[in-house]
């Protein structure tokens, strides 16, 4: 959904706030599942229970990189600039980071690392550090990220 001027905001939060199961479920349409969810919302603010799209399952990593691949795979996902100006800049495509991200899971998964289990990243702010996010999501890893310094390479 792309809001192009701020009356079309007005419009859209609004619907959203009348009858968010309706607004949401449109907008969840636009995802692949997995299997879809049978109830789309299920709320008790008084216990502080709240519950979406029960019933669903999905993998965003599909969603991020997957159909994107298959749509357009020579498409820039990630571009990376050091705050060094000699430095070289890093392009990676779809296709790219896609490959990257499933070796990298593979690398977790062949170290022991399974879903529901912990992974804490330390790394800079480089590319490498969204291929560990996107690996430990793909694999279902709950993941931390600590950046260890910002822009060095």
């Amino acid at each position: 959904m792309r809001i192009k001027s701020f009356e079309e905001y007005l419009s859209t939060y609004r619907k959203s706030v009348e009858d968010p199961e309706a607004f949401w479920s449109g907008i969840a349409q636009e995802f692949h599942w997995r299997k879809l969810w049978k109830r789309t919302l299920d709320w008790d603010f008084n216990d502080l229970d709240v519950q979406w799209f029960i019933g669903g399952k999905l993998n965003i990593t599909e969603n991020c990189l997957d159909r994107h691949v298959l749509t357009n795979p020579d498409k820039v996902a990630i571009i990376w600039e050091s705050n060094e100006p000699t430095d070289i800049f890093v392009k990676l495509t779809y296709r790219e980071l896609y490959e990257k991200v499933c070796q990298f899971a593979n690398v977790l998964k062949n170290n022991g690392v399974k879903k529901g289990d912990r992974v804490c990243i330390y790394m800079p702010m480089v590319p490498e550090a969204a291929i560990a996010m996107l690996a430990c999501a793909r694999i279902g890893a709950i993941h931390s990220v600590v950046f260890a310094q910002f822009a060095c390479r």
